[in-house]
């Protein structure tokens, strides 16, 4: 699905400016430029090499840039807000940021202003689209309210992406929740999740799940707008991220992605994924879209809660009663209702985490 679009122009040689001077950076109200204090003094050649990360401040969003820096790339973070820019300032001067400072710039960009992201993502061959939104009112967890404005922005990055020249491939970070919940009565036999199923909608409101309603429609508007407009568009869904610290990090999408967390541990679809083994796989994914190897839906997971015991660890490390995960079940191992999706990609993506952690 979407065909990637081809341009004649050279990449413009772009300055970058240095976490330094990200305190400093602001938007000009009257012609919405940027500006900074300090800037990097040399030019380079970036050719294919510049990518976007929208929302790079969000716990998964800032590991996935760290995991660009170390391939090489440079990287253009989009934030919405200043409260952002502070936020990756304070990680880059506790040692948190990794690769070379040189090879990131930050950029200030609504997702309800199509321009302004065209702006942004201007110059660069890629966006990482990882579909993190908070609530601009500062409301604590995730409404209903929020799952529409989640698709709004997915939309509108992608009509971003689409007509913005430089911009050959996009890969956005939709979620598992995007593909478990349906209506288990249609099925004679237990259900297999591979990347063909879809959540139903009507269930997700029924049940209030917001945030799993929030990734459903930002990844089907994704790839509706990214069919109709010629984007070269993979997704990759992967279960609930943990970490180093995640549920302090990542405290509103940890809590609204487990709900309906006992429903998810009886039926043996409560994954979890490392936030460091997922910014690799959306690095893969994106290297492999150049030869054309990736495309469609990935599920990325690294672990199944199937026991009371992994579900107390899990529980212990959001800080919940137990029973919010496995309520009353007994320790029993539920099935493996998962099915790998394109296994060429997958070895691929297999071999390169290996690499990276130093398995065997």
């Amino acid at each position: 699905m979407g065909i990637a679009r081809t341009h004649d122009e050279d990449y413009e040689t772009r300055e970058f400016k240095t976490l330094v001077a990200l305190a400093a950076m602001e938007r000009r109200k009257d012609n919405g430029e940027f500006k900074g204090l300090t800037s990097h003094s040399s030019i380079v050649d970036l050719q294919d090499k510049l990518v976007c990360v929208t929302s790079g401040a969000s716990f998964f969003g800032f590991a996935l840039v760290n995991r660009l820096l170390l391939h090489g790339y440079f990287v253009r973070v989009l934030v919405a807000n200043q409260e952002d820019v502070e936020k990756l300032r304070e990680m880059e001067i506790s040692g948190e940021m990794m690769g070379c400072k040189s090879k990131i710039s930050v950029v200030m960009a609504k997702p309800n202003e199509i321009q302004g992201l065209m702006e942004a993502f201007d110059g660069c061959c890629g966006v990482f689209h990882t579909s993190s939104f908070a609530d601009p009112a500062g409301l604590s967890g995730y409404s209903k309210s929020m799952a529409e404005m989640e698709g709004k922005a997915s939309e509108n990055v992608m009509k971003a992406c689409a007509r913005t020249p430089s911009v050959k491939h996009c890969v956005l970070t939709s979620s598992l929740l995007a593909c478990i919940w349906r209506d288990n009565s249609q099925y004679e036999f237990p259900p297999l999740v591979n990347h063909n199923c879809w959540s139903n909608e009507s269930l997700c409101v029924d049940k209030k799940l917001w945030y799993a309603l929030g990734k459903l429609k930002a990844e089907k508007v994704a790839w509706k707008t990214a069919e109709e407009m010629s984007l070269n568009l993979t997704t990759i869904c992967p279960g609930l991220i943990t970490g180093h610290e995640f549920s302090y990090r990542n405290p509103t999408a940890t809590i609204a992605y487990l709900k309906g967390a006992q429903e998810m541990y009886a039926n043996g679809l409560l994954a979890t994924v490392d936030v460091r083994r997922l910014a690799e796989a959306h690095v893969s994914v994106f290297e492999a879209m150049k030869t054309t190897t990736a495309f469609g839906r990935y599920i990325c997971f690294d672990r199944i809660i199937q026991c009371e015991d992994e579900a107390e660890k899990l529980a212990d490390e959001i800080g919940i009663p137990r029973n919010k995960i496995s309520g009353n079940s007994s320790d029993y191992v539920f099935p493996n209702c998962f099915e790998l999706s394109n296994k060429k990609l997958a070895n691929l993506m297999s071999r390169t985490l290996r690499s990276c952690y130093g398995e065997s």
